[in-house]
């Protein structure tokens, strides 16, 4: 039987999916896979990696939003831990996982873990930091890091978007310098997304050339404009229309890309706080393996 650790955070989301684990263990055990749970902690950093080396196990299943992928990839990386993962969404964003759509349909993506199903990942790094998904900077970035946990867990993701709301008066244009691969990019920026999938703060198709596995990441730039003309573009992307052609946005895909700002602007990666600008990032081809099924 193939044994697996199932790491959850049992607060992520509407914090229920502690009350689904008896269903998602007898799911696995009719798939002939042994389930070993992790509830994260506060000291994750220490108590993971000494659980981690008390098993032996052939991969990590991880359930919680994107902030709980993206720990638990940082300690496997930073320990060199190369065992494959999979993710069971149950956050209030879990945009990685629903690119892939691999939540879906549970019992086929079980189905797929158990037969060891996997396919190798691009990874974006930032010095010591590490990204499945996201790096962001610019007039949105505070937005997820203000938002009331309560408030959030009550009504999911329109809580971004009403906080977002709220921080349109105090927009202001970032002077960034962009160096991306051989290409060099001058421009007064509202913000800019670097991004692994196709799918940030559960808005679809926001690079419909962006893929996982091309060695690449996909950066939309959406330079200084009218407000009206900025809110035109959100209601583009919340419509999940493709905006990488639009007015007032540079698209471009780069395997290393480096940021510069006279301003000390902090950054998001997958949605947790990250280092302020400047940002050096580089894409990590194949860094991760994850289970999945590439039919």
């Amino acid at each position: 039987m193939k044994k697996l650790i199932l790491v959850y955070n049992p607060v992520s989301g509407d914090a229920l999916f502690k009350y689904k684990l008896d269903d998602i263990f007898a799911q696995f055990l009719t798939n002939d896979c042994i389930i070993i749970p992790y509830r994260t902690r506060k000291d994750n950093q220490k108590s993971f990696i000494t659980f981690l080396n008390s098993v032996d196990v052939e991969g990590i299943i991880i359930s919680g939003g994107d902030g709980t992928v993206h720990e638990i990839i940082n300690l496997m990386i930073k320990n060199d831990i190369d065992l494959p993962i999979g993710i069971i969404a149950s956050g209030t964003s879990n945009d990685f996982a629903s690119f892939l759509g691999i939540n879906e349909d549970i019992d086929a993506y079980i189905r797929a873990i158990a037969r060891g199903k996997v396919m190798p990942i691009d990874v974006g790094q930032i010095g010591e930091k590490y990204f499945i998904n996201v790096a962001s900077a610019g007039v949105l970035t505070s937005v997820a890091h203000k938002v009331d946990a309560g408030l959030k867990n009550a009504i999911g993701k329109m809580a971004y978007y009403l906080k977002g709301l709220g921080e349109i008066p105090s927009f202001r244009a970032l002077d960034l310098t962009i160096r991306a691969d051989n290409e060099v990019l001058r421009e007064k920026v509202f913000l800019f997304v670097i991004i692994n999938s196709g799918t940030v703060g559960s808005m679809k198709n926001l690079a419909t050339n962006a893929k996982i596995n091309d060695g690449k990441l996909d950066m939309i730039i959406v330079k200084q404009c009218s407000i009206p003309e900025l809110m035109a573009l959100t209601v583009e992307l919340l419509a999940g229309n493709d905006i990488t052609k639009r007015n007032n946005v540079t698209y471009l895909q780069a395997a290393n890309i480096k940021i510069e700002s006279t301003e000390m602007v902090e950054s998001d990666l997958d949605g947790e706080l990250g280092p302020k600008l400047p940002l050096e990032i580089k894409t990590l081809q194949g860094k991760l393996n994850l289970f999945y099924d590439q039919k």
